[in-house]
């Protein structure tokens, strides 16, 4: 970051926390609050096809809150993290000559650091790599692959999320096809940004967010979560569809559990996934870390921060 306070044109302040937190609801609060809008870096939410499972928030939730990246791709595109840092980077550059302040908000710690830290000029490897080992994915499952990850690059299996199978297949590809370690592509010096970060962390008891996570997976359930994967079956094999919320599903439709199974499921990957997120937000960076319902006192700390 500059240390120059006066190069800074505006503030960039970052929500982050796991899923069902409350992110969304306390971002078009704060938004209201300082005229702000909302750049989503939910790295899921932004495929137009993937409204229920993702919890994108409705048109009429978002409360005239304008939002970007929320449906605004599809499941059929691949849609990078450095793709993120390179829109966000160039919408900002827009943004801050209207507004003063910004908010970053979402779970997805790859896609919220990309734009806090940046990140290296990653080299693109064959499609055909790709589909390949994303064949195998679906054939052999995920620790097979994490198996020849820790093989080939250990040290990147020390530091990214290895239950993520978008992240294992991405490594995977960049060790394959240019023989060398993943690990050696990674950021040595964050980036400097001609705007302040604000970096806020928003965390819940246990008991209180697993709660909430139950909840929403039955409300999901409701809302017709099983027809929408239904209609995405075809794009089953897709790097957007590799997450939880819909593989769960995915398994059931195919017959091998029940409804009660894939229900619990849904429930148990979703609360391990909230977990696995806040290991990154907690190992990854430094947030200030405040309850969602702290809302005046999240607004004070974005006061005294602002330039």
């Amino acid at each position: 970051m500059l240390e120059n306070a006066e190069e800074l044109k505006g503030n960039l302040v970052v929500i982050a926390g796991p899923t069902a937190v409350g992110k969304t609801d306390l971002c078009i609060r704060l938004a209201q609050h300082f005229d702000a809008e909302v750049i989503s870096s939910d790295s899921r939410q932004l495929y137009k096809e993937m409204q229920i499972g993702t919890a994108r928030p409705l048109v009429e939730e978002m409360q005239g809150v304008k939002h970007h990246f929320i449906g605004s791709h599809s499941v059929q595109e691949l849609y990078s993290a450095g793709d993120f840092e390179r829109d966000v980077d160039q919408l900002l550059q827009d943004y801050f000559q209207k507004k003063d302040i910004a908010l970053l908000s979402g779970g997805t710690g790859l896609f919220v650091r990309a734009v806090t830290h940046g990140l290296d000029d990653m080299p693109s490897a064959p499609e055909k790599l790709r589909s390949s080992l994303m064949d195998r994915l679906a054939r052999e499952g995920l620790e097979i692959l994490q198996k020849q990850l820790m093989a080939l690059d250990p040290v990147a299996c020390r530091d990214m999320d290895m239950h993520n199978p978008q992240r294992v297949v991405r490594a995977l590809e960049v060790c394959l096809s240019t023989g060398r370690p993943f690990s050696d592509y990674r950021v040595k010096e964050p980036k400097n940004h001609p705007y302040k970060l604000i970096k806020i962390g928003l965390e819940r008891p246990r008991e209180e967010l697993y709660a909430r996570i139950n909840r929403r997976v039955d409300l999901m359930l409701e809302q017709g979560l099983t027809e929408e994967a239904r209609s995405l079956l075809p794009y089953e094999n897709k790097n957007a569809l590799q997450t939880v919320g819909y593989k769960e599903v995915f398994g059931y439709l195919r017959g091998e559990y029940d409804h009660s199974t894939m229900t619990e499921l849904l429930k148990r990957n979703t609360r391990r996934y909230a977990k696995r997120q806040m290991t990154w937000f907690k190992n990854q960076d430094t947030f200030q870390w405040f309850h969602p319902d702290d809302v005046e006192g999240i607004i004070r700390y974005i006061r005294e921060n602002r330039i």
